[in-house]
C-alpha cells in the first residue's frame, strides 16, 4: 500500500479544488440535466450561475493575489 504525499499542495489550490467539486461542478451538471429534461430556462440559469461563481472566485483570487 502506498500513500500520496499531499504536503506540497498550497491552500489556494486546495480551496480551488474544493470550490470546483462542491459548487461549480454540481451547478453545471444539474444545468445539463435540466436541459436534457427539456427545462431550458432552469438549465441555462444553473449553468450561468456556475460560470458566475467561477468568475467571482477568479476576481477574488486576483484581488487577494495583488495584496500578497
Amino acid at each position: 500500500m502506498t500513500y500520496v504525499d499531499t504536503s506540497d499542495i498550497s491552500a489556494q489550490m486546495f480551496i480551488t479544488v474544493l470550490l470546483l467539486l462542491l459548487i461549480i461542478a454540481p451547478l453545471v451538471s444539474l444545468g445539463v440535466l435540466r436541459l436534457f429534461q427539456s427545462k431550458k430556462k432552469s438549465g441555462i440559469m444553473l449553468i450561468i450561475s456556475g460560470a458566475a461563481v467561477y468568475g467571482v472566485f477568479q476576481v477574488v483570487m486576483s484581488i487577494t493575489h495583488m495584496f500578497t
